[in-house]
């Protein structure tokens, strides 16, 4: 088992899901490599994986997931680099550190449950508001997903598929 915020995603490929993650991991100093699957995956996520350790020949040592699950993340930092890492269409580097200095760490919260609020923050309109809103309420429907089907002891790989 292995958890940890991914600190920059590496590769992925949307058709299968087969990702490559640098993840600071709990108990390990330095950044580790994940390999695994996952429908969607930014950096700033949280993820869980459980797997097996593998010394791969021209890599090295990495952490090959057969799950792989990823909530948002709850810190500050990690939400601001959740949001700038495009997986909200409409936010970007400036638009993420904009909603984090308006709303903190409620911003998930005020694009769920308040998406008017949006429109506090300099720069933010009726149209990428609405973007915003919709990119969210996509991202979590394929994280639901996801979850149900791991549940039910489903991989990642078929899961993504």
């Amino acid at each position: 088992m292995l958890a940890g915020l991914v600190e920059r995603v590496t590769f992925h490929n949307p058709e299968n899901g087969f990702c490559v993650l640098r993840a600071k991991a709990r108990g390990h100093r330095d950044l580790v490599t994940v390999v695994g699957h996952a429908a969607s995956i930014a950096a700033g996520e949280w993820i869980t994986a459980s797997g097996e350790w593998a010394n791969d020949r021209v890599h090295g040592q990495q952490f090959k997931a057969r799950f792989l699950r990823t909530s948002a993340p709850s810190t500050i930092d990690g939400i601001e680099k959740y949001l700038a890492s495009g997986m909200i269409r409409g936010v970007g580097p400036v638009y993420a550190k904009k909603l984090v200095q308006v709303f903190g760490d409620k911003v998930f919260d005020v694009i769920e449950v308040q998406p008017d609020r949006l429109r506090e923050v300099d720069g933010i309109g009726p149209v990428r508001a609405s973007r915003i809103t919709a990119a969210w309420a996509e991202q979590k429907i394929v994280r639901e997903i996801m979850v149900f089907l791991h549940s039910h002891g489903v991989g990642t790989a078929v899961s993504v598929r």
